[in-house]
């Protein structure tokens, strides 16, 4: 999906000078510093950068799941900066969809039950059986964990993000442990579903050559966004070269 359509709708998320700092003893560690980055509702949007550049810190900010030490993060008016327990546990359950670089799937549970697992906290869930085939595991349904390859576990934890329908899909290297052809129909998957269900898609990653399918590229230095660069014609995922 392209900037125009995605720039087209109010902003999903706005993050206003935000900063994190760590404290370790009497030591201080900016993780984040003066951050301003808009999400747009539908972009694909790869933020890039080395291990410690604050990429998953600014994702966890991101998905409410940790809150800055300064500035703002505002989704729908609401600043999740500031928001109580209860908010950021509503917000995380209802609109936000979870993707790691190891998959956490329960290993005594079946693909189908991992992901009705995530359809039973959510309001207005998608069918797991349904869901399993948007990731094209229809026919592993049955199968547990230790059955499936790695970019098969990886699918079935992208279904169980979207289960509960979000609105934001967060992917933490989610091809980290995969080979290349594997990371390609994973990327492809994600990238499927950004342009064919309009999901607001963010991942981090350090490998620069996964920035070519997104819409927009962030690169972050020392908890810096050192970069900020629209992609006119992003690549399909099955062109990703490493």
């Amino acid at each position: 999906m392209g900037d125009i359509s995605a720039t087209a709708a109010a902003p999903l998320l706005r993050i206003e000078g935000v900063s994190r700092v760590f404290r370790m003893g009497e030591v201080e560690v900016p993780a984040l510093v003066d951050v301003d980055l808009t999400i747009e509702t539908g972009e694909f949007l790869v933020i890039l950068g080395p291990s410690g550049s604050g990429k998953s810190t600014l994702l966890n900010l991101i998905g409410g799941l940790d809150c800055p030490t300064g500035g703002q993060v505002w989704y729908d008016e609401q600043d999740l900066a500031i928001a109580d327990d209860k908010t950021l546990t509503g917000y995380r359950r209802e609109k936000v969809g979870f993707i790691f670089q190891f998959y956490n799937l329960v290993p005594t549970l079946t693909a189908y039950e991992n992901v009705q697992v995530a359809t039973e906290l959510a309001e207005n869930p998608l069918d797991p059986a349904e869901t399993l085939a948007l990731v094209d595991l229809a026919d592993r349904a049955d199968h547990f964990p230790a059955q499936l390859s790695g970019g098969e576990q990886q699918r079935v934890a992208i279904a169980r993000a979207l289960a509960k329908r979000p609105e934001l899909l967060l992917a933490d290297e989610p091809t980290g442990a995969l080979d290349l052809p594997t990371a390609r129909s994973v990327l492809g998957i994600l990238q499927r579903l950004n342009r064919e269900r309009r999901l607001t898609v963010v991942l981090i990653t350090h490998n620069q050559a996964i920035a070519g399918i997104a819409d927009r590229m962030v690169r972050l230095v020392s908890g810096r966004i050192a970069e900020s660069r629209a992609n006119e014609n992003p690549i399909a995922a099955d062109e990703v070269v490493w």
